[in-house]
């Protein structure tokens, strides 16, 4: 049986040991990236297929059924055809829960950021504006104390209770988010709230939930006006929950306080991408790294090859399709 990985540079694995993986197979074959045309000569022979980011659409699986098996190295499965694969009756396995604890730190720091304006106090330093001050400090950016406030988590699953067990450490007040038709999971000291209720109740926003139809533009140019005047919003989940430009008008208006985002909707983004224009003020944006511990890679490695071991041995797995 023959196994590919397609995409392996995404992991940056130098300090990774894929043995856990590539021993379960005597016959591997293992590509930094691939890109669409170079996919379908890639995939000839392969039963056993392991992917990040590269799509596996209809037409690819039509043209390879020799698979019976994608192992997905993340937790979003956007860039599978899942009914397509269901047809053809190939399993998809993901891994969830690999990167709470790096996740949530990032998240911890972005808030923070955002809340004492440390990365604009540091640059004011770089430039020269402390030393040139009249005073013994600087206090040129507003600095909000986090203690007392109020954080709203959308999508309270393991990574959100990690999160509010941090900004509660701040001395936060946490709510959470219920959307219709969807049942809520219960955690004892987080509030329940329908969404566009808490919205106006929230210092600071933190999205955690995944992308779906139902939550594609979760934040457009309605809900951001629910949102109360000032507050921070925080995006470590996928780029499509947000209706990017309403985003950037909304800062540019003022009415938000900031952004911090981890993710946009286009990932390598675009040189004209609307979040990249000069003068939005107060966005801060991290290139999709808040899952990037190696820890953390680490642990994604050895999930996947758990999944991929259940499915040789045809035993329970984490099963998507």
């Amino acid at each position: 049986m023959k196994g590919i990985i397609l995409d392996v540079a995404s992991l940056a694995p130098d300090d990774l040991d894929l043995q856990p993986i590539t021993r379960q197979l005597k016959e591997w074959q293992s590509y930094d990236q691939t890109t669409a045309l170079q996919l379908n000569a890639r995939l000839a022979g392969a039963e056993i297929v392991l992917t990040n980011k590269v799509a596996m659409t209809e037409p690819v699986l039509s043209e390879n059924p020799q698979i019976k098996y994608i192992g997905v190295l993340a937790t979003g499965t956007n860039n599978i055809d899942l009914a397509a694969a269901k047809s053809r009756q190939i399993v998809v396995s993901n891994v969830r829960g690999y990167g709470t604890h790096s996740v949530a730190q990032h998240t911890l720091a972005l808030i923070l950021n955002l809340a004492t304006r440390q990365p604009d106090y540091l640059a004011a330093v770089k430039q020269g504006q402390w030393q040139q001050s009249e005073h013994f400090c600087l206090l040129n950016q507003p600095i909000l104390e986090l203690a007392g406030k109020t954080c709203l988590i959308i999508g309270l699953g393991e990574l959100g209770q990690a999160v509010a067990k941090l900004v509660k450490a701040l001395g936060m007040k946490v709510i959470a988010a219920t959307f219709e038709g969807h049942q809520s999971q219960l955690v004892e000291g987080v509030e329940r709230l329908p969404f566009e209720t808490a919205l106006p109740q929230a210092d600071v926003i933190s999205l955690h939930c995944p992308l779906s139809e139902q939550t594609e533009h979760l934040f457009n140019r309605h809900t951001l006006r629910l949102v109360k005047p000032g507050a921070l919003l925080i995006n470590t989940a996928r780029g499509g929950l947000l209706e990017e430009q309403a985003l950037v008008d909304a800062l540019k208006a003022g009415w938000l306080g900031g952004a911090a985002l981890d993710v946009v909707s286009e990932e390598p983004p675009p040189v004209d991408h609307p979040l990249f224009q000069p003068n939005i003020p107060n966005l801060y944006i991290t290139p999709h790294n808040a899952w990037g511990t190696q820890a953390a890679r680490q642990t994604l490695v050895n999930m996947a090859a758990a999944n991929l071991a259940a499915f040789l041995s045809r035993k329970p797995i984490n099963q998507v399709c």
